[in-house]
């Protein structure tokens, strides 16, 4: 991936070594949390998400705080939280794409007359108190609602390369992508109108593989620019496989359990994922009313 001549976000915030008050195995986690306020979107993409994904406008509307249009730019925090440092490369690895992903969505928002409010993402060592409550790093990348924040201990691309099997840096964008992916559900008010059973048909499992779906999106329009060389997409295919429900099962327990499903199988993951970067179109994400994952 061409990420270094690129902008880097300010929005990312370095608290690895804050003596474990500093969240994350990866499957693209959404950890659940109260008093969440969504602003920022226009009217014409919170119609246009109804029409998509099957879901009343006027539900959307009245589950918005603060309503108005008019929250422009990204998100600013108040903590303490520092940049990461300049010399520290895969900190800056992180902070270009997510730079790249606010291109994306600030893009697409645009378009349906709306700003987009990126997410923060927060780096920390071990675990973390993020506003969905503690997590350690054990349990991966993880964006938590509640703050819009998305967070990642970046050991855990070491595991992604040695446990799962799936090396290369655009395996490890398409982590952060999907993490994002859970950031523009939460904008939609999309997260908010479903549940969190498991199951292979359960809406657990759709939200999940419409995370990849937008991550493909974030694909395709990083390729647009230019960014995504020969061996990128099978890096992030190869990612999408390794965390397939069917896949980790199989090797933590030798069986299969589709009950128990909570992010789909490998072969769906990767389906979503090449579903949204086939044209970079949000239609194209609709895994709530799709008849086959």
């Amino acid at each position: 991936m061409l990420w270094r001549g690129g902008r880097r976000s300010d929005n990312v915030e370095d608290r690895r070594g804050a003596g474990g008050m500093s969240g994350g195995g990866f499957g693209g986690g959404r950890m659940g949390g109260g008093g969440v306020k969504v602003g920022g979107l226009g009217l014409v993409v919170i119609v246009l998400v109804g029409m998509f994904f099957g879901v009343d406008p006027s539900a959307l509307l009245s589950g918005l705080e603060g309503g108005g249009g008019s929250d422009v730019g990204y998100q600013q925090d108040a903590s303490t939280a520092g940049a990461p440092p300049e010399d520290d490369e895969a900190a800056q690895f992180v902070r270009a794409v997510l730079a790249d992903t606010e291109d994306t969505w600030s893009a697409i928002f645009k378009e349906g007359n709306a700003t987009y409010r990126a997410p923060h993402l927060v780096l920390f060592s071990d675990r973390i108190n993020s506003a969905c409550g503690m997590a350690g790093a054990a349990m991966g990348p993880f964006y938590c609602p509640a703050d819009s924040k998305v967070y990642i201990d970046l050991t855990f691309y070491d595991e992604l390369k040695q446990r799962f099997r799936a090396p290369g840096d655009f395996a490890q964008a398409y982590v952060i992508a999907h993490e994002v992916g859970h950031h523009v559900q939460h904008l939609l008010g999309i997260t908010d109108k479903v549940g969190n059973q498991s199951g292979a048909d359960s809406d657990s499992v759709r939200v999940e593989l419409q995370a990849d779906c937008f991550a493909g999106i974030w694909a395709y329009h990083a390729n647009q620019r230019g960014k995504v060389e020969t061996g990128d997409v099978d890096e992030a295919l190869t990612a999408a496989t390794a965390i397939g429900d069917d896949r980790l099962q199989e090797e933590s327990q030798g069986t299969v359990v589709p009950d128990s499903f909570t992010h789909g199988t490998s072969a769906q993951r990767v389906r979503w994922f090449k579903r949204g970067m086939e044209n970079g179109d949000i239609n194209a994400c609709d895994t709530f009313n799709a008849k086959s994952l």
